[in-house]
């Protein structure tokens, strides 16, 4: 699942599915991600470190995976199918 203003850039409506080929993690989620939609690149994580971008979250399964390391295996539910993977733009402010 992306915010709103990924799926406009994207051009797409509702949650995204994707193949993953190999183990499902955030690298291989976000890379299969920015593959199929280039005009991501960028705006979830850095270019030149793969880091996530300051102010995106990562959920799933009601846990923040933000700090998760790119290559830790994504819980069993995302991996089926069963649950969505969420990229959340986080909120600032006072």
């Amino acid at each position: 699942m992306l915010p709103a203003h990924l799926r406009n850039l994207a051009r797409t409506e509702g949650e995204v599915e994707l193949q993953i080929q190999g183990e499902a993690t955030q690298r291989s989620v976000l890379d299969a991600l920015e593959a199929r939609y280039p005009m991501l690149r960028g705006t979830i994580r850095d270019h030149a470190t793969q880091r996530r971008r300051p102010f995106v979250r990562f959920f799933a399964c009601e846990q923040d995976l933000s700090h998760e390391p790119p290559d830790t295996p994504l819980p069993e539910p995302v991996a089926t199918g069963a649950e969505p993977f969420m990229v959340v733009g986080a909120m600032a402010g006072g």
